[in-house]
């Protein structure tokens, strides 16, 4: 599953099919693409927007479900995620893949084991942002394990040193999955409102938005028996995956495989001709100013942080989302 909403999001979900397609074309599960519909947590309307759009994602054999925003909307988009899994058939394993993601080998091949949940370590340090006279990461975490009855000592990873990100479970929600997605959902909707809605004390100076999901989602696969690495790694965000994010960042940053098959999965005239409505596909990959921001860096020395590649792409006049 992916979510395909008006503007942007539409147009990586096109491109995420075609990937798909191309490069698993043994796969033979469905691909929903879940569609947020209009209602009261909507300023404007939010379903994908043009008939060219619509079909293109039929003819890549991707089925559009709507679903209803009940609890985020508009003022928390990255909530759609949690909503959309309630439109999953109960019961049915699912992955699911944030739009921006880019499929470049055989997703047939990957191991999973549905019963262990996981999500991707391709992340940074952002959550929580400890503050100088504290609570650390160790008091923060503990709140949120302690709040659901959660054991926490057991998320720990020993291997990293005590109040170091990395010691404490944290993931990027650009994919997750589970043997169930109404399940999953209702664990990730439950702790997600509790978290926003009543939060522990020490949480007072942090901020939820937009990192809700990704402080949520490691207690939900905590709780439901998962864990860092469920799946050997370097496949998701690795030889099968690639969650670019934006443009400008995956010709900054990505291999000259993930750029390849960008080019060549978004080539065909009649996907070129919906992708051109869509000014970053349009300037990026098809008047090469992606490549312009590829020679901006040198791949064997890139800047550790990701501010770092961004402000270098928006000092050159090249950023686009």
């Amino acid at each position: 599953m992916i979510v395909g909403q008006g503007g942007r999001l539409q147009y990586e979900a096109v491109i995420f099919a075609a990937s798909l397609r191309t490069h698993s074309p043994d796969f033979k599960g469905r691909l929903i693409v879940a569609e947020p519909q209009p209602g009261p947590k909507w300023k404007d309307d939010p379903s994908i927007r043009g008939d060219d759009t619509r079909a293109l994602l039929a003819e890549l054999d991707a089925e559009i479900v709507p679903f209803t925003s009940r609890h985020f909307g508009q003022s928390y988009p990255y909530g759609n995620k949690i909503e959309a899994l309630f439109a999953l058939p109960k019961g049915e394993p699912f992955v699911f893949f944030d739009t921006d993601t880019l499929v470049t080998g055989d997703i047939t091949t990957l191991p999973f084991d549905f019963s262990r949940p996981t999500a991707s370590l391709r992340r940074e340090g952002t959550w929580p942002e400890i503050q100088l006279y504290g609570p650390g990461y160790t008091a923060t975490w503990k709140s949120l394990y302690d709040k659901f009855g959660l054991d926490f000592d057991s998320s720990l990873d020993p291997a990293w040193p005590d109040e170091f990100w990395r010691r404490y479970l944290y993931f990027n929600a650009g994919f997750f999955f589970y043997d169930c997605p109404h399940v999953f959902g209702q664990r990730f909707l439950d702790y997600a409102l509790a978290i926003r809605d009543d939060a522990p004390p020490e949480l007072i100076c942090q901020s939820l938005d937009p990192w809700l999901d990704q402080v949520a989602l490691p207690l939900v696969i905590h709780a439901l028996g998962g864990g860092r690495d469920t799946l050997p790694p370097g496949l998701l965000d690795g030889a099968v995956t690639c969650h670019y994010r934006l443009f400008p960042l995956l010709y900054a940053r990505e291999s000259e495989r993930v750029i390849e098959v960008l080019e060549e999965v978004t080539s065909p005239n009649r996907i070129k001709k919906v992708l051109k409505s869509y000014d970053p596909a349009k300037f990026m990959i098809y008047h090469g100013r992606g490549r312009k921001v590829r020679a901006l860096f040198d791949q064997d020395d890139l800047p550790r942080k990701e501010q770092a590649i961004r402000n270098t792409i928006k000092r050159n006049g090249f950023w686009m989302r």
